[in-house]
């Protein structure tokens, strides 16, 4: 590991819907070979077990290191400890709310604010709807901060044919951020798909999706 410019990444998981964001994220630093520690809520925990087929074992054996959510004196609690940044994957209106007030008595919330007052970069998955005026000025608050609101909204000209495509290039433009290519992501090229036998200005419905020509 190079301390100057250490591959090495803080992911949290916390108790919004949609867990495998995290788990696909840890594996995909794991096949970039960027070193990881996981630190989970227990709200996550919770989620974890009505929404997927894995629990915290499986998700501890893909991570590096993994944390306590309890540990205050863990490593990843301290700006003395070199990151390339945190990912909040996904990250719950609680958590972003807590990084907002900059209340840090969970290492999750504490993680994120060392990566802020180190000038690291923070990419919060937040993962809620509808969102109501005090999480919208949280949204404000913690970008103010430095941080990057990225909510887990799937890219449809890229097509997807599975939920796992549409997961996979949603981590993979996440990490795009930290210059990271998962060779995972459909690149946007400006070209327009091209429908035989379909007039001008017309739009055509095909299995994989909408098809506009000019």
């Amino acid at each position: 590991m190079d301390n100057q410019n250490p591959r090495r990444m803080i992911v949290g998981i916390s108790g919004a819907s949609g867990i495998i964001y995290g788990k696909r994220m840890l594996e995909a630093l794991r096949e970039l070979g960027v070193e990881t520690h996981l630190v989970m809520s227990n709200a996550a925990r919770l989620t974890m077990a009505h929404e997927t087929a894995f629990g915290p074992r499986d998700l501890e054996k893909i991570a590096d290191v993994t944390h306590s959510n309890k540990d205050i004196g863990a490593a990843c609690a301290s700006g003395s400890f070199r990151t390339m940044g945190m990912v909040i994957a996904p990250c719950s209106v609680k958590t972003m709310a807590e990084i907002a007030c900059g209340t840090t008595t969970s290492l999750l919330a504490r993680s994120a604010d060392v990566v802020l007052k180190e000038r690291r970069k923070l990419v919060l998955m937040v993962r809620e709807t509808p969102l109501h005026l005090g999480h919208l000025r949280n949204m404000v608050s913690v970008t103010e901060m430095g941080a990057i609101v990225y909510p887990p909204v799937p890219a449809f000209y890229a097509r997807p044919e599975s939920l796992d495509e549409m997961v996979d290039h949603t981590v993979g433009r996440v990490l795009d951020l930290f210059d990271l290519d998962t060779g995972k992501v459909h690149r946007w090229t400006g070209e327009r798909p091209q429908a035989p036998g379909v007039g001008a200005g017309a739009v055509q419905i095909s299995r994989k999706g909408l098809l506009i020509t000019s």
